[in-house]
């Protein structure tokens, strides 16, 4: 599954970028938000448009097949070289990415194909990176940018629902519309994404939460026949929102991240059932 290994592939992308020394596709609603433009094309990431705190539309302009675009908050006070700092906790916690807390904040993930992407978030002043973690280079396309703070932020329109990740579980209605505007949020203390695993009828998402909850990583995946991803690896308080796209049908929300001791979340009890209808 997608969301398997998820901590080694963004911890490689942290550490390639400091020792150089610095979802299915989903769209947002026409909202009139400032608008800000992540351009990838798989050999580098720039950023542009509003830099400025509150409410944006990040745009995903994307030329190859795909990109896996995320926001990195540096904690106010750490400067862009103590990031290597961050890369270094984790790695030395076996890749447990809630060891980037004392160091900033991962506020924004989305998996986005070629062509326009685009989700809402919510941006804070301070010191960011930008990070294409799809790509196999050791050292990612990355750029760095800074939110300044706006004389008036804007506020994230009301979504049409809201499915939120605690310690460990998942909240939120168990029916969403297609085209409807959710809001995705990390509402818990430890970082969690927020994956959706596409599943023939309701049988067969009891199968695959049977098989979540013990851990069996080898056949669970097998009974998923798609794999949006509503929400990449997000700090807490993390929120981002997006027109859902995805074909009306049963699907099981997993967050497959590890704890301390070891476990996935999900034999925590960190997965739900959803329903996504016409």
């Amino acid at each position: 599954m997608k969301a398997v290994g998820r901590a080694a592939v963004i911890l490689g992308a942290f550490v390639s970028i400091l020792g150089v020394g610095i979802a299915s596709t989903t769209s947002a609603a026409s909202s009139g938000l400032p608008t800000l433009t992540l351009a990838l094309n798989g050999r580098s990431i720039d950023v542009s448009g509003a830099l400025q705190s509150g409410a944006v539309n990040v745009i995903s302009s994307v030329s190859v097949k795909h990109t896996e675009p995320i926001l990195f908050r540096l904690n106010p006070g750490v400067p862009f070289p103590a990031f290597a700092q961050a890369g270094a906790a984790v790695s030395a916690h076996h890749g447990d990415l809630n060891y980037l807390d004392p160091y900033g904040s991962i506020v924004f993930d989305v998996s986005a194909d070629k062509g326009t992407t685009s989700a809402q978030t919510t941006l804070q002043p301070g010191n960011y990176l930008a990070v294409d973690l799809s790509s196999s280079n050791p050292n990612p396309p990355h750029a760095t940018f800074v939110i300044a703070q706006a004389p008036q932020p804007r506020s994230l329109p009301r979504p049409g629902a809201t499915i939120s990740a605690i310690d460990f579980a998942f909240r939120g209605p168990s029916r969403l519309h297609d085209g409807e505007l959710v809001r995705f949020q990390n509402s818990g203390f430890l970082i969690h994404p927020i994956q959706g695993i596409g599943v023939k009828n309701a049988q067969t998402a009891r199968r695959l939460t049977a098989l979540l909850r013990a851990a069996n990583d080898k056949e669970a995946p097998k009974l998923g026949i798609s794999f949006p991803e509503f929400a990449g690896p997000l700090s807490p308080g993390g929120v981002q929102q997006e027109l859902i796209n995805e074909r009306p049908g049963i699907y099981v929300l997993a967050c497959i991240l590890r704890t301390q001791d070891g476990r996935e979340q999900t034999q925590l009890g960190m997965e739900r059932t959803i329903r996504i209808v016409r």
